[in-house]
């Protein structure tokens, strides 16, 4: 069972999430005790809002780094925990959470609360991370090979918004 630190900080960025997919916040509401892990995952971009940081996934193709909130932990710092040990960056993230959404991240899993984060960081940023899941920079306009094909646009809208507020 998830501890109550991390089940107030993940309501709390649920709530604050520019995005919310799948009805999350319903889902959420729904939920008076989570019992279920939750997700948390860096959409990262560069500062000229062309290209993000994709992990190569053993099933799940290429995805944003991220993974399961560990106990006592709070859905932001497990996002910038697993931008390290995933991609190899350490990175800021943007202090308003970009997306809330409700998924399954394997067939036999039950549906999760997961929370996207945004960070931009330079194009030239050293990537490292997980042997036999490499990390590497996307062009965004690039399709790329995933079992949540959905994410391309939703990370594109959210870099769109991303570059209006830069202007």
């Amino acid at each position: 069972m998830i501890d109550q630190k991390t089940v107030d900080a993940a309501v709390v960025d649920a709530g604050l999430a520019l995005a919310e997919f799948e009805d999350a916040r319903a889902w959420l509401r729904d939920r008076p005790t989570l019992v279920d892990p939750v997700a948390a995952e860096v959409w990262v971009v560069d500062p000229g809002f062309g290209h993000v940081v994709l992990v190569r996934h053993h099933t799940r193709g290429w995805v944003p780094p991220g993974g399961t909130v560990e106990a006592g932990e709070v859905p932001r710092v497990a996002a910038k925990r697993e931008l390290a040990e995933e991609a190899g960056v350490v990175a800021e993230l943007l202090p308003i959470p970009a997306a809330v959404s409700v998924r399954s991240f394997r067939a036999d899993y039950a549906p999760t609360l997961s929370l996207s984060y945004g960070a931009i960081v330079p194009l030239d940023t050293p990537l490292g991370g997980e042997t036999g899941q490499p990390a590497r920079w996307h062009d965004l306009d690039e399709l790329w090979d995933s079992v949540f094909p959905q994410d391309r646009d939703r990370i594109r809208a959210y870099v769109r918004w991303l570059a209006e507020q830069a202007v």
